[in-house]
């Protein structure tokens, strides 16, 4: 059986590789290399798996919402991923490596019963990044 939970976060984020001249940033990230930065509304999607215990469930919601709250949600929400996440301060803070931060984040506080098997983050209404779980 799985559970898929749905989670808001707002986060801004600059794309720059600093190896790179600035006009090969630009030609590789675009837009999203503007040296203001800019921001999206993500949605996170986890997709948890396992066994209906005797409560009917595979994971206490509660558990789940506090752990991602906990852990990721209150580390990203309204902040810069370039500078306030220090899993991402050394790393291109592209959505495919926020997703195996949060995967991290996640893990190294996971006790819950099911296990997590899917990172899901929509950044645009035309870039969804999904990354499956070990």
């Amino acid at each position: 059986m799985t559970l898929t939970r749905r989670y808001r976060f707002a986060a801004s984020h600059r794309l720059n590789t600093e190896e790179l001249s600035a006009e090969e940033n630009a030609r590789l990230y675009g837009k999203c290399n503007n040296p203001f930065g800019h921001g999206h509304d993500y949605v996170l999607d986890l997709t948890i798996a396992g066994p209906v215990d005797a409560s009917g469930q595979i994971v206490n919601r509660h558990d789940l919402d506090t752990l991602v709250y906990g852990q990721v949600l209150a580390r990203l929400d309204h902040l810069n991923l370039n500078c306030d996440v220090p899993e991402l301060q050394h790393r291109v803070p592209t959505t495919e490596n926020l997703a195996g931060a949060i995967e991290k984040m996640l893990m190294s506080q996971w006790t819950l019963p099911a296990r997590l098997t899917r990172v899901r983050i929509s950044e645009t209404a035309r870039n969804t990044f999904e990354l499956e779980t070990k």
